[in-house]
């Protein structure tokens, strides 16, 4: 996603990093980047609004459950074959097998 625009911040380091900024586990000086960026571009700052409002969502739905452990290594294992541009099968790859 990319507004078409040259930034000092590229769209795709701020897509990239969304979640950091979103959980405040980057440095300021990065938080002052991304809000320049979100103030130029505004098909990222809907990208943030719209992660945003699932984030509290989801807090507000589950934020009272405990995430086994298991859970948490299966999603995040997810998350980064995404981020590494991999190919995400269909099936749930991470299930274990049933027996027979």
């Amino acid at each position: 996603m990319s507004c078409g625009e040259p930034h000092e911040t590229d769209c795709s380091e701020v897509l990239d990093h969304l979640y950091e900024f979103l959980d405040h586990e980057m440095p300021d000086s990065d938080c002052t980047k991304f809000e320049v960026h979100f103030e130029e571009c505004s098909p990222c700052l809907e990208k943030y609004g719209l992660e945003q409002a699932v984030k509290k969502l989801v807090k507000r739905c589950c934020g009272q459950d405990d995430v086994p452990t298991d859970l948490r290594a299966k999603v995040m294992g997810r998350i980064d074959l995404i981020r590494s541009g991999q190919t995400v099968p269909e099936h749930d790859v991470t299930a274990t097998p049933q027996e027979s």
